[in-house]
């Protein structure tokens, strides 16, 4: 009587092999990805310089950030103030939220959707790496991108007085938008385990 051999050992057929395969076309993405997340590091530490030139009274440094920014006013700035600090304070805090979303975008889709990484009981791993799934995947992005878009309408908010009426309703039209995406996403995937889970009893 013959034993067939676990399903994981089994050899594919050749085509199932070569769709199974075509996921490493993936990996120049990512490797894309991480080519931005080097672009976003450059430019926080420009900022980061420019800010603290600007703090010593340097015009060029504080008119660069002023471009940056999109910061207007009547008055042309002469010196650093506290809105324009906190603009550039929330811009940084804007790239550092944009190169978390990148990083779980290239390790947990990596880990998702091409290859596992074998990082179990490094201790540097991740902590929602130990669960993630597609559905874990959406849901976290979707939270990610709510945080930027936060930070990008307390920025205008911040600045309101130099800001267009329409800017200002279309940011928070589309945050508001953001918000509800995010909890039917989250809605629907808690539907699905719920389903899944009965289906399982």
């Amino acid at each position: 009587m013959s034993i067939k051999p676990p399903a994981e050992a089994r050899a594919l057929r050749p085509i199932p092999r070569f769709i199974f395969a075509s996921r490493w076309l993936q990996l120049p993405l990512y490797i894309g990805l991480i080519a931005a997340q080097g672009v976003y590091v450059f430019h926080f530490w420009v900022e980061l310089v420019h800010l603290l030139e600007a703090a010593f009274g340097n015009q060029t440094a504080l008119q660069a950030l002023i471009s940056s920014i999109g910061y207007h006013d009547d008055a042309q700035a002469t010196a650093l103030n506290e809105t324009i600090i906190m603009l550039v304070v929330l811009a940084l805090i804007d790239v550092v939220m944009i190169s978390n979303l990148l990083i779980m975008v290239i390790v947990g889709g990596y880990e998702t959707f091409v290859s596992r990484m074998d990082l179990d009981g490094h201790p540097d791993q991740p902590e929602w790496l130990s669960h993630v799934n597609a559905s874990v995947l959406k849901v976290k992005l979707a939270t990610a991108i709510i945080g930027i878009s936060s930070i990008h309408l307390l920025k205008t908010f911040i600045n309101a007085a130099n800001t267009d009426v329409k800017v200002l309703m279309w940011q928070t039209t589309i945050h508001v938008v953001f918000l509800l995406s995010a909890v039917a996403i989250a809605y629907t995937d808690k539907l699905l385990t719920s389903n899944h889970a009965a289906s399982q009893h």
